[in-house]
């Protein structure tokens, strides 16, 4: 027997199938063992030797390989064709070493795609793993280990409020961060373009000032309404004719298969899915058969997915579209080793693969693959242009027209930002001709700052920089994310406060380590690892001999001296130049004393240099006075003690208190309640909290309505409820109480598994049965009452239709029923008497 060891449960099912008999096939879920998150893990003083500890829960599925490997004549590790999968692998045969049950046989495969064809190729040809890849995924984890484990305590003890930084997150960061600075610094200016609507053979046409009174025209030349206007009265009142026309023809090229790069760009753009969603789904497409491998830099096609796409291109279009010789695209990747096939369809047959979100992409996938291989697009651009009576006013007019649709019949390449015109369809025009004029139009316009970074073209940012690798992108993304550095609004990236703050420290005392240059510089000597061509701790040792002493003088500083510099270092953003020769720093409340960046508890805010007299702060931020607290603000007296109602800001926003002292009430104003309602009544409501509902009818006890850090909620005998908002807290009634609570002590209301239907999708279109959506305990499920089939997880609940659901519980009906466990204890085994005779 032969062990085949892969990563995904998914895989491993359908891997013992193409392989029969002879063959078990276990999977590893992922990786097995990681570096501990502790000191010492990596120890640079003896060849950067690494501490590896296995998963906890791991335990059980490292057991089950064990125990099978004993068993078996050889070892298939067939994990995915990466670094990562190369890794993997390793992994497992350490682990097996070390529990001495490694078989004498050991056999590395790698195969792009999980079809039959693709698995039974890669297991007549074997190969022993790949010791520089191995050497790379090591250089890589070190590095980011020895960054994190280093660099982390020191923004933990000098920048309080700072959660951790990495070694290519924080470049990721500072792309953001730098982007939102120059929008901060751009300054508009005005300007105003000047066109004409007119009309040839009933055909209405756009045509834009280009010379005026005998001077070009650019962009910004007509900078004031009052040149505007002038400009527009002299295309009223002169007669344009006709002078030149000139055609062009254009060819445009289809753009090659995805890689994981453009992959995601590509989703984010045209589907709105984030790069960690859309490598989830692609995930799933590939372990279901449907697509080849998506963690790939190369663009290139083995020729049997050629000649497949060529047919099918013929199929779908005629002989037109197909290309005379077959397209062949070079990969950009500078590591050979890693530039594996492209992301395509592993059979261009199939039209649809999955549902939702799982069939929008694999359709992305496969359109993009079949227009790598259909013919280029014929365009004709045509310029006019007309010239008035005097010759000193000339508009001018463009078109595009679509000869030969090509791949773009299939296919078109979304953008990132929207280009600065469309392409129109010009009246056919020819010298001499008059266009009539239908109207003449001054249109005041304003320059753009650069937009903010959008998954895609932040991707497409670090891809352009050599920062990090396109298998590392989602994760990298998801992190900025997941740590608050950074947060999403309309599809686009905006710094945090604390993004801005980490990226300002690290800029100001480890500027090498988060510059672009030095980044992808050391992207490239690991793939120099990778590639054969550097040694690994030598890479490592070039980069921790700088870094460390650097760390250990910055970490050697006082906390003030940090604040003191970083307050230089972000002067022109936190206090910028107000235009009227006035001190920026100057304090709004005092009028005598200077602001300053300060480090608190809670993080970094901007005080007044005569505290406590003067209690004004802000947070930081440049120039945020919206976030500028001048001190409590009293909104009128308690009637009960006559003591003073104030609302003011804290770290968490704001608050309401009563009285003064440490031992004053305090109550926040919750994010659904309007600034606005912030008076003395709303204040005396929310101080008055906890509110008695009253006393629960079963057990005597009270039930008690709050707002506390998670939200409202209601209390009763140690049990929680939530409540929906903040008004509930104050309006909700014993009978709704009791309801609510009895909902949460059984689980929101919601059984699993419950025997309701998610949906009825109709009768079976073969057998008449009523089909049913279910949820079941390990996920949801349809049903014709004799036969469970579960939904594959490219399938969504909510896209799958009736004839879907029939095929799946007719394909589970042809497997025959499943093998049953026995679920009762086991028979305890009869005693054997000394001669061997069972008593």
């Amino acid at each position: 027997m032969k062990l085949v060891v892969v990563e995904s449960p998914a895989k491993a099912k359908t891997i013992e199938k193409y392989l029969g008999g002879g063959y078990r096939v276990l999977a590893s879920y992922g990786h097995v063992r990681d570096l501990p998150p502790k000191d010492g893990s990596v120890d640079p003083d003896h060849g950067f030797a690494m501490q590896w500890e296995a998963y906890a829960d791991k335990a059980k599925q490292l057991k089950a390989i064990a125990d099978e490997a004993k068993k078996a004549d050889a070892l298939i590790l067939a994990t995915d064709p990466d670094r990562e999968g190369e890794a993997i692998s390793w992994h497992v045969q350490e682990v097996l070493a070390k529990k001495k049950a490694l078989p004498a046989h050991v056999e590395r495969v790698t195969f792009n795609a999980i079809t039959k064809s693709a698995v039974t190729e890669a297991m007549a040809h074997p190969r022993a793993l790949d010791e520089d890849l191995i050497d790379a995924y090591r250089a890589r984890r070190a590095l980011d280990y020895l960054v994190g484990f280093t660099l982390s305590p020191v923004l933990w003890r000098k920048l309080p409020g700072a959660k951790s930084a990495g070694r290519v997150q924080s470049v990721a960061l500072r792309l953001v961060v730098d982007r939102e600075r120059e929008i901060e610094l751009f300054r508009p200016q005005e300007y105003w373009s000047v066109a004409a609507t007119l009309e040839e053979d009933g055909t209405e046409f756009l045509a834009r000032l280009v010379r005026y009174r005998g001077e070009k025209i650019d962009r910004l030349t007509i900078g004031d309404e009052g040149t505007a206007l002038a400009a527009k009265k002299a295309v009223e009142e002169g007669r344009f004719t006709v002078t030149s026309v000139e055609t062009r023809p254009l060819t445009r090229n289809p753009p090659p298969p995805f890689t994981t790069s453009t992959l995601q760009q590509e989703a984010a753009r045209k589907l709105g899915l984030s790069a960690s969603v859309t490598m989830r789904l692609a995930q799933n497409l590939y372990e279901d058969g449907a697509i080849t491998y998506m963690r790939t830099d190369g663009v290139q096609m083995a020729p049997e997915a050629i000649s497949a796409a060529r047919k099918a291109v013929a199929d779908r279009y005629d002989a037109g579209y197909v290309p005379d010789k077959p397209r062949h695209y070079e990969t950009k990747a500078k590591n050979a080793q890693e530039a594996h096939e492209a992301i395509r369809p592993t059979d261009f047959s199939r039209e649809r693969a999955g549902s939702g979100d799982h069939a929008r992409l694999y359709d992305l996938i496969w359109k993009r693959a079949l227009a790598s291989q259909m013919a280029s697009a014929r365009l004709e651009r045509t310029t006019a242009e007309l010239t008035d009576g005097t010759g000193q006013h000339a508009l001018r007019a463009t078109g595009q027209v679509v000869l030969f649709p090509g791949f773009l019949a299939l296919y078109e390449e979304g953008r990132d930002d929207e280009a600065d015109e469309d392409s129109r369809r010009l009246p056919r025009l020819k010298d001499g001709d008059v266009p009539a004029r239908k109207k003449v139009e001054a249109e005041q316009h304003f320059t753009q700052p650069p937009p903010r970074y959008s998954e895609a073209s932040l991707v497409k940012k670090m891809e352009e920089l050599g920062i990090g690798r396109p298998s590392t992108y989602a994760s990298i993304l998801q992190t900025l994310k997941d740590r608050d550095y950074v947060r999403l609004d309309k599809n686009r990236f905006i710094p945090e406060e604390s993004g801005r703050l980490v990226t300002a420290f690290l800029e100001r005392f480890f500027e090498r380590y988060v510059s672009y240059d030095f980044t992808a510089h050391l992207e490239d000597e690991l793939d120099d690892v990778s590639g054969g061509r550097a040694q690994w701790q030598a890479v490592l040792d070039a980069f921790w001999r700088d870094f460390k002493p650097k760390t250990a003088e910055v970490m050697e500083r006082k906390p003030s001296d940090i604040t003191a510099a970083l307050d230089e270092f972000l002067s022109p953003w936190l206090f910028p130049d107000k235009g009227d020769g006035s001190d920026p720093r100057l304090c709004p409340l005092c009028g005598t004393g200077r602001l300053a960046l300060r480090g608190g508890r809670f993080g970094a805010f901007v005080a007044c240099s005569n505290y406590p007299d003067c209690k004004f702060t802000r947070r930081f931020g440049q120039g945020d006075e919206a976030g500028a607290d001048s001190g409590p603000q009293v909104l009128g007296q308690d009637p009960e003690t006559g003591q003073d109602v104030t609302l003011r800001s804290g770290r968490f926003g704001p608050y309401f208190q009563l009285g003064e002292g440490k031992e004053a009430k305090r109550a926040s104003l919750p994010k659904d309640v309007p600034a606005a309602e912030a008076d003395l009544e709303t204040a005396l409501r929310f101080l008055s909290l906890p509110r008695t509902v009253g006393t629960h009818p079963e057990t005597g006890k009270e039930i008690v309505a709050n707002i506390g850090r998670y939200g409202p909620y209601l209390q009763h005998d140690g049990k929680y409820a939530k409540l929906g908002s903040t008004a509930e807290v104050f309006e909700i009634g014993m009978n709704a109480a009791v309801v609510k609570l009895a909902e949460a002590a059984n689980g929101g209301g919601r059984r699993s598994g419950s025997r309701e239907p998610l949906k009825v999708l109709g009768p079976h279109p073969r057998t008449e049965a009523e089909i049913r959506l279910m949820e079941g305990r390990f996920g949801p499920y349809v049903t014709d009452g004799t036969t469970n089939a579960t939904l594959p997880k490219t399938v969504a609940p909510d896209a799958l239709t009736l004839e879907e659901a029939a095929q799946l519980i007719d394909d589970r009906a042809a497997k025959g029923p499943p093998a049953k466990k026995g679920r009762g204890r086991k028979a305890p085994a009869r005693k054997t008497t000394a001669k061997g005779k069972k008593a």
